[in-house]
């Protein structure tokens, strides 16, 4: 512990929700020093655990529990499970089991699943439940619709087909990774579908789920024996309708640079927020593994005096078919693309410049590359082209 710290007035803070955000911000708080009584309240009936190898280790079935290791009895925090939130007034977080008092409160209920009308029999990979439930089903010989194919869908067609599933992924987009890559780039993935043996149908809508597979918005079908559904999640934040904390047109919680929500006293972290990044001149809403443990940890450093922004290098990486891609930074329209490399090389990068300065990288199998551009991003460090395109030249020798 950092000493003791007792905020002036606060009996009780509340952190509701208890991913990563929420369970990073509330050991956080007690290893900070705070004294006054912790309770991190969490919609689930588990303990705290981690999602990304929801779509990793536990479809393949080399675990059944991913749960933080966190002693949370000796951290002296208070779990209520099992408790939806349900709406917020002033020192009062009302729940479907009562309400729960609070002189501070970190909003950290992060995003649910987007679900297509029409698509009410399909699955999602969200919790762990939903991971031990898919896992049961997914047997060899299983005939796997998957709807979406961005960093959910492609991580649980890898998972499927190493299971020995038949997978067809249908997504609406021009290519994989819609929205997060431009669809040029997306569509040098289209081979790691094929290679793995994915059906993989771009530009293709769906019009509903049905009893035997999915009906496309061409007419077309798709048989399936099970249908799974990953076309990104939105802010779980419907509950805040009425209350003082503004959010944006996503449903995002709006929060300053020190992630405090326009409510007095009331924080937020984690998918759910929308935060203010002075290196990227615009808000950002991230919904990754990364930021959910910083921004945690930020935001029980704010409810503790910190006056330091929250403005990390955005992070987050992804297993597919046999590769890890990574991804650092903030692309955005009008920044210059450079290859480090050929994506016909095993390995490779693309790098996006702003004013020649490194704003984006995105690495595949090159984690030092990875590792590097995080650190250039953060300094925003301009870089000398011709060496940052040659992959056999460090990229931090790049930098000028």
């Amino acid at each position: 512990m950092t000493g003791v710290v007792e905020l002036s007035g606060t009996d009780r803070v509340v952190v509701v929700g208890a991913g990563m955000a929420g369970a990073q911000c509330a050991a956080a708080l007690r290893q900070g020093g705070l004294t006054a009584r912790i309770t991190l309240v969490g919609d689930e009936p588990h303990r705290p655990y981690d999602r990304p190898p929801l779509s990793k280790e536990v479809l393949l079935g080399l675990a059944d529990s991913t749960a933080l290791d966190l002693d949370w009895d000796a951290l002296g925090v208070e779990l209520l499970l099992g408790r939806r939130a349900t709406g917020l007034e002033p020192g009062v977080l009302h729940t479907d089991g009562g309400p729960v008092t609070h002189d501070a409160l970190v909003l950290a209920t992060g995003a649910a699943p987007r679900l297509l009308p029409g698509t009410a029999g399909a699955r999602v990979l969200r919790t762990v439940d939903d991971a031990l439930a898919l896992r049961a089903d997914l047997t060899p010989g299983t005939r796997l619709a998957l709807v979406g194919a961005g960093w959910i869908g492609a991580e649980t067609a890898t998972v499927a087909r190493q299971l020995g599933c038949a997978v067809t992924v249908v997504e609406a987009g021009p290519a994989p990774l819609p929205g997060a890559l431009p669809p040029e780039l997306g569509a040098l993935m289209t081979a790691w579908y094929a290679d793995a043996g994915v059906d993989l149908r771009c530009g293709t809508g769906v019009a509903a789920v049905e009893p035997g597979g999915l009906l496309l918005a061409d007419g077309g079908r798709v048989e399936a024996d099970l249908v799974v559904t990953g076309i990104g999640a939105r802010p779980a934040t419907g509950w805040l309708a009425g209350s003082a904390v503004a959010l944006d047109a996503a449903g995002a919680v709006l929060v300053d640079d020190r992630l405090r929500t326009t409510a007095p006293g009331v924080w937020a972290a984690g998918d759910c927020v929308a935060y203010p990044s002075a290196r990227s001149g615009t808000r950002l809403a991230v919904q990754h593994w990364d930021h959910a443990l910083r921004s945690g940890g930020a935001a029980a450093a704010s409810v503790l005096g910190s006056e330091a922004p929250y403005d990390p290098v955005p992070y987050f990486w992804s297993e597919q078919f046999g590769r890890t891609v990574q991804y650092a930074g903030h692309r955005a329209d009008g920044d210059e693309p450079l290859w480090r490399g050929s994506p016909d090389d095993a390995s490779w990068s693309v790098l996006w410049l702003r004013g020649g300065a490194l704003a984006a990288l995105l690495a595949v199998d090159r984690p030092r590359d990875l590792a590097q551009a995080k650190r250039l991003i953060e300094r925003g460090a301009v870089l000398d082209r011709a060496l940052a395109a040659d992959p056999a030249v460090q990229l931090k020798a790049a930098a000028g």
